[in-house]
């Protein structure tokens, strides 16, 4: 299918921009809404993508981009998983095809794509502080705009969330948050404030009495000044103690709520209402992830997002089927490893910040319930929570996407590692994420880890070395120890039933050579073996090394490389500055005798979305890359031999 294919409703075709939309009656929201909709299941039916988000938000999508001026008035979208009605709408229709694409359009709001995308966003809990500040700046500049934040309940959990409300009922700044209730983030949401929303939601004795004061109320209307204040006390009073609303007035916030989030035509009154309601407001919308399609109604989890061609009437996957064995993701890997480590071991525990599936923590919160625990969006928390439990003997693993695991680095440094405690981080999509782009590329983890003390920084080749270095994490107790592995496939290889412990700090010869020597760290090792065969070809024999560690370093192994070979190359599938590469040479910088040497990594940019394969080889860091940059370093060698 292209871009052709997916042919717009009668009303969509001709919405090209919100002014476009605006020039429609309400009556005819309605069916806008359905062509939206229609629009989304059509596209991610055969490209894939975040799904059921994006569904639930059709009808405030368009109720936003109806009622309020955008661009001029500025509309924040939290994570942006929801976006897709959003950017269909704002001139991006015919070309969202290419959506999470290679060179296509990102998977989340970016500023550098479009006008409307007033926020760049991928990590949760971001949109009530830049909506703030939004707001303020306007207040500062004296411009005539509205400002409005959308977040998740699941957003909600995260601290970052209640210090932007706390902050905006300070500054007592115009600003709307609509709070978009589905009981859902990736997973089912959970915590205290999860039960909080849904008392609010499932209160009938809250509706009755709110309806019934609003009535009264009315009577007031034609009284003076005295009687109007004080119907405004007995509001406020009556409200604060019969409404669970109560947390968010509490923080400065007017609450107006809960409201159906599937009715577009009531949703343009209430916000074409809010906009003439100054200071801090939070409408509490509720919603249906997966809205309209029924399969994704029905288990939202699985339908948060597709990767594969699926029928777009039954949900049933389109995808080719195989008789041959799936080959393990290296998440999948890391939690089989964890169960059984967990079933031998009863201090050993799990933990994931809202991303039990894509971790498969989920696993083992199955299997061992009491020892498997989801915080929510909180990733300080996460860090903290596994720092406590470590003093008191119990082995954390903390499961959390390299991205993710940088909104606890203070927690990190402060509460781990200068307090020499084993809590064992296990990164997972470190390196080049794919699709979901520069929020959630893991490039940094190894830089951001190896400047710390007290810190381990391991990352296997394969899925043999992942349960190795789990293991090898269990019986570690001189600090902390960091694994990082990719999204995606393993190796496939057969793994021993029985554990090694590797030391740390001890690296592995896969192949000798004689004149090259290519030191891999990680799974972007994958790519020597082939790069190995072509530099044959340029009669060049490369050895390989996989490295294993960043921190410690494999000294004894470094220099012995320093001794057989002129040439050294590293590669590693992160940040190029602060690096593994970094690592040795500074290591060689301390040696009278060293090699002519290259690092091989990402360099100082951001790296846009792509599959890992079409990001690797744009990076050069594929076989083809290597090989290049081989013949680069030895190329008066070459040329003399040539000659």
């Amino acid at each position: 299918m292209n871009n052709q294919a997916a042919v717009p409703g009668e009303l969509l075709a001709g919405i090209n921009s919100p002014h476009d939309l605006k020039k429609l009656a309400p009556e005819q929201l309605p069916q806008v809404c359905q062509e939206l909709r229609d629009y989304i299941i059509d596209i991610v039916s055969v490209h894939g993508g975040h799904f059921g988000a994006s569904l639930g938000v059709v009808e405030l999508t368009t109720a936003l981009h109806y009622v309020f001026n955008t661009p001029d008035d500025l509309l924040v979208w939290d994570v942006g998983h929801q976006a897709y009605g959003h950017k269909i709408m704002t001139g991006r229709r015919d070309n969202f095809y290419t959506n999470r694409k290679y060179d296509g359009l990102s998977g989340f709001p970016k500023r550098s794509e479009s006008p409307y995308d007033t926020f760049g966003v991928g990590h949760s809990s971001t949109s009530i502080s830049a909506g703030l500040g939004m707001s303020v700046a306007r207040d500062l500049l004296k411009r005539d705009q509205q400002v409005v934040a959308v977040i998740g309940d699941g957003a909600m959990t995260a601290g970052l969330a209640f210090e932007g409300l706390n902050n905006a009922g300070v500054q007592n700044s115009d600003i709307l948050v609509i709070l978009n209730d589905n009981r859902m983030s990736i997973d089912p949401n959970v915590g205290a404030l999860n039960e909080y929303l849904a008392d609010i939601t499932t209160s009938q004795t809250f509706n009755k009495v709110r309806d019934d004061l609003y009535n009264l109320l009315g009577y007031f209307r034609g009284a003076g000044d005295k009687m109007r204040k004080m119907a405004s006390r007995l509001e406020a009073a009556l409200t604060s103690a019969l409404t669970p609303g109560s947390l968010f007035r509490s923080l400065g916030f007017k609450y107006y709520g809960p409201v159906d989030g599937h009715n577009v035509k009531s949703l343009t009154r209430q916000l074409s209402d809010l906009k003439k309601v100054g200071g801090p407001k939070l409408l509490h919308v509720v919603t249906v992830k997966g809205k309209g399609f029924a399969p994704a109604e029905r288990d939202q989890v699985k339908w948060h997002a597709s990767g594969s061609p699926f029928d777009k009437l039954t949900g049933n996957s389109l995808a080719t089927k195989t008789d041959i064995k799936p080959v393990p993701k290296y998440q999948d890997v890391f939690a089989d490893t964890l169960i059984d480590l967990a079933q031998k071991n009863p201090k050993l525990v799990g933990i994931t910040a809202a991303m039990p599936s894509g971790t498969s923590m989920l696993k083992m919160m199955e299997q061992l319930p009491e020892r498997a625990f989801d915080v929510g969006i909180a990733e300080q928390h996460a860090v903290t929570f596994a720092a406590g439990l470590a003093t008191q003997g119990i082995k954390p693993f903390v499961a959390i996407y390299s991205t993710f695991l940088q909104r606890g680095y203070d927690q990190i440094v402060h509460d781990v590692a200068i307090q020499k405690l084993p809590v064992i981080f296990c990164m997972d999509r470190a390196g080049v994420a794919g699709a979901d782009g520069p929020t959630h590329h893991g490039l940094y983890d190894i830089a951001y880890m190896r400047c710390l003390p007290n810190m381990v920084v391991a990352a296997p080749m394969d899925e043999g070395d992942l349960r190795n270095m789990m293991y090898t994490a269990t019986r570690y107790e001189d600090g902390a120890f960091a694994i990082r592995y990719p999204r995606g496939e393993a190796t496939g290889m057969k793994v021993d039933d029985e554990y090694r412990y590797i030391t740390p700090g001890t690296g592995r010869m896969i192949a000798e050579g004689s004149d090259i020597a290519i030191l891999s760290y990680g799974t972007i090792g994958k790519y020597v073996a082939e790069a190995r065969e072509e530099l044959r070809n340029h009669g060049i024999s490369a050895g390989h090394y996989d490295m294993r560690f960043a921190k410690p370093l494999d000294s004894d192994m470094l220099d012995l490389i320093a001794r057989r070979y002129e040439y050294v190359i590293t590669i590693e599938d992160g940040a190029l500055h602060g690096g593994f590469g970094s690592a040795v040479a500074e290591h060689y910088m301390q040696r009278e005798k060293r090699p002519l040497m290259k690092i091989m990594g990402v360099a100082d940019r951001v790296v846009e979305h792509g599959s890992q394969k079409e990001l690797h080889r744009e990076l050069e860091l594929d076989a083809r890359g290597i090989v290049s940059q081989a013949l680069l370093l030895m190329k008066d060698r070459v040329t003399v031999a040539s000659s």
